[in-house]
């Protein structure tokens, strides 16, 4: 039986020729995050800002999102952030951090139940005090800080440090896009967007470390190929992996993300988001950066040095 090709054998793509167009629009696309991020910035969910998250179901019919919203902000608890999800009715209510710790946050929750029982059906209560979330916001912080730093140091080890460099320069760039995608989209950023980040990283690092085991393979084996052409037949000699990889992958989220349900479907979008740029990075970013770091002049072999003119033999004299 003959085994499924996405990509054909011996694929001779120009992949790095590229790289005067890519690079400086990955640049361009990361600089527009950073601005995006501090201007717009995140949707942070409970888990950070710290209040109460109330989901309810209507028990017939649809959600009046404008009563529920109006009843919401008779309550006195500051202003509720009152959003409809799905198409059966759901609705979210978000109420501010409350002066009084755990006890004021379950007054807000009890409010809630008496007002909407009757109509409503409560499928999620959350209630996250500031302390909490402040620290939430650190360990997640720390997580992604911690995690790049492994990946550096692993790569370091593994490989040299040109190549640690070309890594995070992806890995970056995937995690710029990735909070690109959470500020346009502004889904909300929680502890589970956390988790999808570093499984990015992960995913990330895997693509980039696959190819940059055939480059130095490849470095072994031809020391006088041009770089250029080194980079694309190792990227080529990748490919029918990475694109297994990336299609069984994207298979499996857009699966999660069609019936995956509310409480999934934010990840699994991220994580479909992550799968393509990973892909991308890891041919136009991470391995055409290499030329700009001077890897083969690292890597080509010295010319060998002419020997002394008093350890030269002298030539025999033609016999006379």
């Amino acid at each position: 039986m003959r085994l499924i090709r996405i990509v054909p054998d011996n694929t001779k793509f120009r992949f790095v020729r590229f790289r005067r167009v890519t690079i400086p629009f990955s640049a361009a696309i990361s600089v527009i995050t950073v601005i995006l991020a501090l201007t717009i910035g995140l949707n942070f969910g409970i888990d950070f800002k710290g209040g109460t998250l109330v989901e309810i179901q209507a028990r017939s019919g649809k959600a009046d999102v404008g009563a529920i919203r109006q009843e919401a902000e008779s309550f006195g608890f500051g202003t509720p952030e009152v959003q409809e999800f799905g198409n059966s009715g759901g609705v979210s209510i978000r109420f501010p951090i409350q002066e009084g710790g755990e006890e004021a946050q379950g007054t807000v929750v009890q409010k809630t139940r008496d007002v909407f029982e009757k109509d409503y059906e409560f499928r999620r209560v959350e209630t996250v005090g500031p302390r909490v979330s402040g620290e939430l916001v650190q360990s997640g912080t720390l997580g992604v800080v911690l995690a790049i730093i492994a990946v550096l140091a692993y790569l370091w080890f593994r490989f040299e440090l040109t190549f640690a460099i070309g890594a995070i320069i992806g890995t970056m760039h995937d995690i710029l896009l990735t909070v690109g995608f959470f500020v346009i989209t502004q889904i909300e950023f929680n502890m589970t967007s956390i988790a999808a980040i570093l499984t990015i990283v992960g995913y990330s690092l895997n693509e980039t470390v696959v190819v940059f085991d055939r480059t130095r393979e490849l470095l072994r084996r031809y020391k006088t190929m041009p770089i250029e052409e080194l980079l694309d037949l190792s990227v080529n000699s990748t490919l029918s992996r990475t694109s297994m990889t990336a299609t069984t992958t994207i298979l499996s989220l857009v699966a999660l993300v069609v019936v995956g349900g509310e409480a999934i479907q934010g990840f699994a979008q991220v994580m479909l988001f992550g799968v393509f740029v990973c892909t991308y990075s890891a041919m136009y970013v991470s391995t055409p950066v290499l030329i700009y770091l001077g890897m083969r002049s690292a890597r080509a072999p010295a010319p060998a040095a002419p020997a002394p003119a008093s350890d030269r033999k002298k030539a025999p004299r033609p016999a006379s």
